[in-house]
């Protein structure tokens, strides 16, 4: 299992999305992809979709930079 980042802080909908699932695609099965996003729409689609998809969302988590969070999703 192995650990990879995406930040997709300066993107907009539906891209978000578009982007970490090409990053999912890359992955195998058991590795954890921590997607970086700002809250509002990528915060609200991102892990919605995912699940959607048949990922398994571990773990959502505010930074210490206001309205940025880290979407822990495993492959």
């Amino acid at each position: 299992m192995a650990n990879y980042n995406l930040d997709i802080t300066h993107e907009h909908c539906p891209m978000t999305f578009v982007k970490t699932k090409i990053e999912l695609a890359k992955l195998k099965s058991g590795d954890i992809l921590n997607v970086r996003l700002t809250e509002g729409e990528p915060l609200q689609n991102v892990p919605k979709s995912a699940v959607e998809q048949g990922y398994n969302v571990l773990s959502i988590v505010e930074t210490e930079t206001k309205g940025v969070h880290i979407v822990v999703i495993q492959k």
